[in-house]
């Protein structure tokens, strides 16, 4: 059974509950899905229910300790414990330092406590005692005692890695990234500390700059440009931005990719930039309030070589976006729940840095055969996550997706409603040739562009993708670099003459996908019929 959280609300109050256990009367847990509401509402919601225990994945402590000692002071002025493996507990001055370096004598005082004091019980990095069949026992146990209690065990761990006796017994309870009103209360304090002031408009990019990082990161690196230059500058975006970079690099599943990329940088593929380019300001303020929803993103299926990982790139840099690349691969990690922990982090440092372009580069081998044998339905699972995010996001997300197997990705991945659109980028024809051409000697030569015969070259190379042109182009560089000249337009069609290009070796491949592409399937990246014209 799945309720929104204003619905659970509502039932609360209509029947005069004074917890969720009292109208359900059952030892079953109550699954449901909180919607717009904040931290502190479904967590006092959890209160009021009497969860008996939850665990919040977060590594900002400091910050969720405070909204739970607000949510604590407004469910009654409950009491608040807290306990670490070094200290014990804190909180109270006659129970100072109990069950230190004890995690089970931390879950007996809990216990011990009077059954009718309301009271909360902080238990940080306790997800490493989990393991433990004491600590597991013990929890199942204080987990039906609870029930009848005012009292709730929190569990605050970096990750979350739940054994399989506890999923039943321990509710989980996301705790997002400071938000950017949350982050213009913390650097208007720190411009009053130090005294100064900063325009609107700066104050508004440096908040949206800083979406994504941990208040304590806002905080250090806000304190390091006031430690620099006395204040903090509208420049101090660059700063924000490299320990944005960091704080990436430290999840080793996302990267902050450089875009330099431009549109104009993409040969042929009209239909496809016409589109990206009616787009260009549907992340604006404007649009909201003309009604546009967030665009939600492309899958780009298609031919390798032929400019879908250039696409991504010149989408972030068009849309001065920035650009987040994710290895699928590395979401799937070893231990049980591991790789879903990694699948909603990925999700959450995401829509944090929102907007920005999530790229996905070939989906296909990452998601090949799911539900078969020897990965214990895990890939299934983190697959089941992320499409149903691309399905129900609402966050400024924008996806870029790439394959060239489409045989290989479920049925789901191409629903309508997971992307915007569904493009198919096939092998540039021959003016297509000469612009892709254009571009790279335009950029290796561009005071002697005018040298090479382009509409030869592109007529001399049917069947070559982007990639294959570039190819050619390397290659005829060091056919001439060894003779000690510059490369000619016959250095480019010697080194084309020794390339087998991928429509002859993957023919079959490619003609499934331009047949796939011409029933209809998607729609088509250049404005050229491409069956047509292929000839495979």
């Amino acid at each position: 059974m799945y309720f929104s959280g204003q619905q659970m609300l509502a039932q609360l109050n209509h029947r005069g509950c004074e917890s969720w256990y009292d109208l359900v009367k059952s030892r079953s847990r109550l699954l449901f899905a909180v919607i717009a509401m904040s931290f502190k509402d479904e967590f006092g919601l959890l209160l009021r229910a009497r969860y008996p225990i939850v665990c919040v994945p977060t590594p900002e402590e400091e910050r969720l300790e405070g909204e739970i000692a607000i949510a604590a002071k407004e469910q009654g002025d409950r009491a608040v414990y807290i306990w670490d493996f070094v200290d014990g507990y804190r909180g109270n001055l006659n129970d100072e330092g109990t069950a230190r370096r004890n995690p089970l004598n931390a879950l007996e005082f809990v216990e011990q406590t009077p059954a009718s004091a309301p009271a909360i019980f902080v238990l940080r990095d306790f997800h490493r005692f989990l393991d433990d069949l004491a600590i597991s026992r013990k929890l199942r146990n204080l987990s039906r005692m609870l029930e009848s209690q005012p009292k709730n065990i929190v569990i605050v761990a970096p990750q979350l890695n739940l054994p399989d006796d506890l999923g039943e017994t321990i509710t989980v309870l996301e705790f997002a990234l400071p938000d950017r009103e949350e982050i213009a209360r913390e650097i208007d304090r720190l411009l009053a500390a130090t005294g100064q002031q900063l325009a609107d408009s700066d104050r508004a990019q440096l908040a949206r700059s800083c979406q994504g990082l941990s208040l304590k990161r806002i905080r250090r690196v806000l304190a390091r440009a006031i430690a620099t230059h006395g204040k903090i500058e509208p420049e101090d975006v660059e700063l924000v931005l490299e320990e944005k970079r960091q704080t990436i690099r430290q999840t080793q599943i996302l990267e902050f990719y450089p875009a330099t990329e431009k549109i104009s940088d993409i040969g042929g593929l009209d239909n496809l930039k016409d589109w990206l380019l009616r787009r260009g300001s549907a992340f604006s303020e404007q649009a909201r309030s003309y009604g546009l929803p967030h665009p939600r993103g492309l899958l780009l299926v298609g031919i390798q070589g032929t400019g879908k990982s250039l696409t991504a790139k010149a989408i972030a840099h068009h849309w001065h976006l920035p650009l987040l690349r994710l290895d699928v691969g590395r979401l799937f990690g070893g231990l049980v729940g591991e790789s879903e922990s990694r699948t909603r982090q990925t999700i959450r440092v995401a829509e944090a840095l929102a907007p920005c372009v999530l790229w996905i580069d070939e989906i296909d081998k990452a998601f090949a055969g799911i539900g078969g044998k020897g990965d214990a339905g895990t890939a299934s699972r983190v697959f089941g996550t992320f499409v149903t995010w691309l399905a129900e996001k609402d966050s400024p997300v924008f996806v870029v997706a790439t394959a060239n197997d489409i045989q290989s990705l479920p049925p789901e991945m191409l629903r309508k409603g997971r992307f915007d659109e569904i493009f198919f980028v096939g092998l540039p024809d021959k003016d297509e040739r000469r612009e892709i051409l254009t571009v790279h000697l335009s950029r290796l030569r561009p005071h002697n562009i005018k040298s090479y015969d382009l509409d030869r070259l592109a007529y001399e190379m049917p069947d070559f993708s982007g990639a294959e042109l570039e190819e050619a182009i390397v290659e005829a560089m060091h056919i001439a670099f060894s003779q000690d000249r510059d490369f000619t337009t016959e250095d480019i069609l010697l080194a084309a003459s020794q390339i087998v290009p991928l429509a002859r070796t993957a023919k079959e491949q490619i003609q499934f996908l331009q047949d796939w592409a011409a029933a209809g399937k998607a729609r088509l990246a250049s404005r050229r019929n491409l069956i047509k014209d292929l000839g495979l």
